[in-house]
C-alpha cells in the first residue's frame, strides 16, 4: 500500500545537513513570492547565486520594505577557512511593525555570519526552508557550524562517465545547496591537453575553456573547484599507447593487491622524463583554474619495483623511491601557485616514513568498508603533525543498488575520526570502476549522505531530509527506499567473497568494493556457482521485485526513469545469478530470455548515458555488457 504524501506545511522544519541548534517560537510569516524577495545584502554578495534557484531576489527599491537582509558582523568569527568562520545565524520573526509595508520594519528574514561564506551557507537553508513549506513559513531561530571547514566531493570523470557541462553545474548547484564546499573532478586521460590529443582522442575530454568557465561558475557559489589528476600510478590510458611507453614502470607482470597484473600501470618514479612529462600536464591544467590546491594522485602504485625502479627499490627501499617522485611533483605543483595534496595509502602503509612527507603536502586518508580503520590513520597522522583530510566512499561504483551497510558505517567512522583528530577536510569519493554503471540517485544518496556528516558529524542519519532535499521526493520517503535498495543482497555479501578474492581458511568475510550483485554478472555461467546459496538469490530477487512494487510515486522525471533501469539491470543481475545456480543456466530457452532482458538494458543504459555525460566513454561502458552478453554464448 502506497502511504499518502505528507503535508510538508504541518511538518517541523526538515534542514539537511540538521543544523547543529534550532528553536522554534511556534508562530508564523508569510513567506513572499518565490520570484520575489526584496533583500538587502552586502555589496558584491549575490544572494541570488546561493538562493539556487529555489527563489528569486532583487535588491528592494527606496521606501520598500526588506524581506532578507544578509549582514557581515565584524564581531563574528571572520576567516572562512575555519568552521567557526562559516558559521552563520538564520532568524525568521514576525515583522513588528503593525503594517508589513513599513519600510523602516526589521526584515522578516535576517542572516549573519562574519563571512559570506558563512551567509552562503545560511541561504542554503533558506532556500530549504522555502522548499518545504509553500505556505507560511515558522518563525525560528537557527545557530549553525560545520563539523570540518572544507566538505566536498571527489567525482570520478575518467571512468568512463565524463558528465555534460550542464550536468557539471547541476552538480555544482546541488553540492552548495547541501553546504558543500568544494569539487574535485578525477582526471587521468579526460582532460584535453595540448600534445597529447593520443590520450583523449575519443574520450569527449574537459577542455581548458569549459573548465575555467566551471571554477567561475562554481565560486560564484561558494564551491571551489580543485584540479585532481593523477601524476603517478592509474596511468594506464596513457602508458600503453606508443608515444608514452617509455615511461612506464613496467610493461610485465605485477601484483594489484591480490590479483596479478600485467602491463603499464605507474610511471617510472627514476627516469627524469616522467617528472617531465607531469610537469606539461599540470603546467596546462592548473591555470585553469583560481582553487590554491590540487590533488596529485599518487595511489595505489603497487607496480613500483616490479620492473625498471627494481634496483632503487632494492637499494633504498619501495617508500623511499616512492616519496622521492611524490616529493618532485609537489615540488612542480608548488611552483604553479598550488598546494598539494595526495592520497596517502602508499605513506600510511609504511608510516615510517611519514616523517619524509612534505610538510606542506596534504595528507587524503582514504577507505571505502567498514573495515577501514579511520581511527588509526587519523592518529598517526595527527601525531605525525600532518595536515590531513578523511576520504569515505558513496560505495556506489562496482554495484547496481550502491552498498547502505557498508556506506554507513564507513562514513560515520571517517567523521568521528576526523573530527576527533582535527581533520581539516572531508572529501566524499564516488568512483566509476568497471564502466561507471551505478545511476546518479544510487551515487546521490552516498554524496548526501557524506555531505551530511560533513556538515554535522554528530547527527544521525536522516533518510527523509535526503529525500527531499537531495532527491526532490516530497513523500519523503525515497531516501529509506534507497537504502533497503542497498542492501538487497547484503546476505550474499556476507558470504560470497569467493567471488573476488580467495577466502581465508575458517572464515566468510564480507565482499569488498563490489556487489554480489554486479561482480557476479562477469562470471560464467558454469563459474563458482557454488558461491551464495541459491536460498540467498532468491532472497534478493524477492527483495528487488519488493521494492518495484513500493517504487515512490511522484519523483522527477530523471530520477524515476534512473530507478527504473536500476531496477531492471539489478532485478537481471539476481535472476541471473539464481539461473545459474539452479539449473536453468543449460536452457537455450532460458538464455535467449535473459538475452533479450540484456539488449533492454543496454539501449536504456544507452539513452541515460547521453542525457547527462559525453559521448566520448558510452562505448567502454557499454562493453562491460558485451562481457556479460558473451557469457550466454555456447
Amino acid at each position: 500500500m502506497i502511504e499518502p504524501r505528507p503535508l510538508l506545511d504541518a511538518l517541523e522544519p526538515l534542514l539537511f545537513p540538521r543544523p547543529r541548534r534550532i528553536a522554534a517560537f511556534g508562530a508564523f510569516v508569510k513567506r513572499p513570492s518565490t520570484d520575489d524577495v526584496p533583500w538587502r545584502a552586502p555589496m558584491g554578495f549575490d544572494v541570488n547565486a546561493h538562493l539556487l534557484g529555489v527563489a528569486r531576489g532583487r535588491r528592494r527599491g527606496v521606501g520598500e520594505p526588506v524581506w532578507l537582509e544578509c549582514r557581515l558582523d565584524p564581531d563574528r568569527p571572520r576567516d572562512p577557512a575555519t568552521t567557526a568562520g562559516q558559521s552563520y545565524v538564520l532568524k525568521m520573526t514576525p515583522p513588528a511593525s503593525p503594517s508589513p509595508l513599513d519600510a523602516l520594519a526589521e526584515p522578516v528574514c535576517t542572516i549573519t555570519s562574519g563571512t559570506t561564506q558563512g551567509l552562503a551557507h545560511g541561504l542554503a537553508t533558506l532556500a530549504q526552508l522555502l522548499t518545504q513549506y509553500q505556505g507560511k513559513l515558522p518563525a525560528l531561530v537557527i545557530s549553525d557550524e560545520p563539523s570540518f571547514p572544507t566538505r566536498g566531493l571527489m567525482l570520478d570523470v575518467s571512468r568512463c562517465r565524463v558528465p555534460t557541462m550542464a550536468e557539471l553545474t547541476r552538480i555544482i548547484d546541488w553540492i552548495a545547496a547541501l553546504k558543500g564546499n568544494h569539487l574535485q573532478l578525477y582526471t587521468e586521460h579526460t582532460f584535453a591537453y595540448d600534445g597529447h590529443e593520443e590520450a583523449w582522442q575519443g574520450h569527449s575530454p574537459i577542455t581548458p575553456d569549459e573548465l575555467r568557465r566551471l571554477d567561475e561558475y562554481a565560486a560564484a557559489r561558494g564551491v571551489g573547484l580543485v584540479a585532481n589528476q593523477n601524476c603517478f600510478g592509474h596511468l594506464a590510458a596513457w602508458l600503453k599507447l606508443p608515444k608514452y611507453q617509455h615511461l612506464a614502470e613496467t610493461h610485465g607482470e605485477w601484483i594489484f593487491d591480490v590479483w596479478p597484473r600485467n602491463g603499464p600501470f605507474s610511471l617510472c618514479p627514476i627516469d627524469p622524463a616522467s617528472l617531465d612529462f607531469v610537469k606539461d600536464l599540470l603546467g596546462q591544467l592548473l591555470p585553469c583554474l583560481s582553487t590554491p590546491l590540487v590533488n596529485i594522485g599518487c595511489d595505489e602504485t603497487f607496480d613500483v619495483g616490479f620492473g625498471r625502479s627494481k634496483a632503487a627499490v632494492e637499494a633504498r627501499g619501495r617508500s623511499g623511491v616512492y616519496l622521492e617522485f611524490v616529493a618532485k611533483v609537489a615540488a612542480e605543483a608548488r611552483k604553479l601557485g598550488k598546494r598539494p595534496m595526495f592520497w596517502a595509502d602508499i605513506a600510511l602503509s609504511h608510516p615510517e616514513c611519514i616523517p619524509d612527507i612534505p610538510p606542506d603536502l596534504i595528507s587524503l586518508a582514504w577507505g571505502y568498508e567498514l573495515s577501514s580503520p579511520f581511527e588509526k590513520w587519523a592518529t598517526t597522522l595527527a601525531d605525525a603533525g600532518r595536515e590531513f583530510w578523511v576520504c569515505p566512499g558513496t560505495s556506489s561504483w562496482r554495484s547496481i543498488t550502491g552498498r547502505t551497510s557498508e556506506r554507513t558505517g564507513n562514513i560515520a567512522a571517517a567523521a568521528g575520526a576526523g573530527a576527533l583528530h582535527l581533520a581539516t577536510g572531508f572529501l566524499i569519493c564516488d568512483w566509476g570502476d568497471t564502466g561507471h554503471h551505478q545511476q546518479w540517485p544510487i551515487a546521490a544518496q552516498g554524496i548526501a549522505q557524506g555531505l551530511a556528516a560533513a556538515w554535522n558529524h554528530t547527527a544521525d542519519w536522516d533518510p527523509a531530509g535526503a529525500s527531499l532535499h537531495a532527491h526532490a521526493d516530497r513523500s519523503l520517503t525515497l531516501g529509506a527506499w534507497l537504502d533497503e535498495l542497498g542492501n538487497a543482497d547484503l546476505r550474499l555479501r556476507r558470504t560470497s567473497l569467493a567471488l573476488s578474492r580467495p577466502v581465508p581458511e575458517g572464515t566468510t568475510p564480507r565482499l569488498l568494493n563490489q556487489t554480489a550483485l554486479f561482480i557476479d554478472l562477469f562470471k560464467r555461467l558454469d563459474e563458482q556457482s557454488d558461491v551464495g546459496t541459491p536460498n540467498n538469490w532468491q532472497l534478493a530477487a524477492e527483495k528487488i521485485d519488493d521494492l518495484a512494487a513500493r517504487l515512490p510515486p511522484g519523483l522527477p522525471q530523471r530520477t524515476h526513469q534512473e530507478l527504473n533501469h536500476t531496477l531492471a539491470y539489478a532485478s537481471f543481475a539476481a535472476a541471473r545469478g539464481l539461473g545459474r545456480r539452479t539449473g536453468l543456466a543449460s536452457d537455450p530457452a532460458w538464455r535467449s530470455t535473459m538475452k533479450a532482458r540484456l539488449d533492454q538494458l543496454v539501449s536504456s543504459h544507452r539513452h541515460l548515458w547521453l542525457g547527462v555525460a559525453r559521448e566520448g566513454g558510452l562505448t567502454q561502458s557499454l562493453s562491460y555488457f558485451d562481457q556479460i552478453a558473451n557469457t550466454f554464448v555456447d
